[in-house]
């Protein structure tokens, strides 16, 4: 994912859901707000049911010429025809993983509020960093990442830095100077139209 002028927006599903169900969800808010990506967070580990999901999100994510990626499992990103993986654990796989995907695949990594681990994950192949969480979220250990953090990078390092986790109007609208894109999802897709949601949570942009 290349430095975008603005900031744009990295779109994370469920960890759980129905693909049908969820896919009209999805398709509905790809019409709506303008998305850079979209990220296949699945919590299972069972092939078969992340097969299912991919296949069923790859064509609405593709008709509108958005990519989706995988966290976790690259192994399946060729095979299910997907644009890359997300990577969890900074540093750690980056390198494996760049390998074995090629150089056109996006690849990124989770790297907390790790000035460090971002750093190393940049230089063994990621294409993006993601710090976070932000606020009141179920990533990581919870220790925040704060916007001294996102300016430092946004100053100093050409790769681009995702904001994720416990995002809010007011954390978006202090970030959105300081970071290329904003990975939402937990935020919006418990509402009753996700749509709106994120919408309203963006009207700080």
């Amino acid at each position: 994912m290349s430095q975008p002028e603005q900031t744009q927006i990295y779109l994370i599903t469920p960890s759980s859901f129905e693909p049908s169900v969820f896919g009209d969800q999805l398709a509905a808010v790809l019409d709506r707000v303008e998305i850079a990506c979209v990220r296949l967070d699945l919590a299972s580990q069972d092939a078969e049911q992340i097969a299912r999901a991919a296949d069923h999100l790859r064509p609405i994510c593709h008709q509108r010429d958005i990519a989706l990626v995988i966290s976790r499992h690259f192994r399946l990103v060729e095979r299910l025809g997907l644009d890359g993986c997300h990577l969890p654990d900074g540093a750690r796989q980056v390198r494996e993983v760049r390998k074995a995907l090629g150089p056109e695949a996006i690849l990124g990594s989770y790297c907390a509020a790790s000035r460090h681990a971002g750093l190393s994950a940049g230089e063994a192949g990621a294409d993006y960093i993601s710090f976070g969480p932000l606020g009141d979220s179920g990533l990581g250990d919870g220790t925040l990442a704060d916007r001294e953090l996102f300016q430092w990078w946004s100053e100093m390092i050409e790769l681009p830095v995702v904001a994720e986790g416990g995002l809010s109007a007011e954390i978006i609208a202090e970030l959105s100077p300081v970071t290329d894109f904003l990975a939402i999802g937990a935020e919006i897709w418990g509402q009753d139209d996700p749509a709106a949601a994120l919408s309203e949570l963006l009207r700080a942009l």
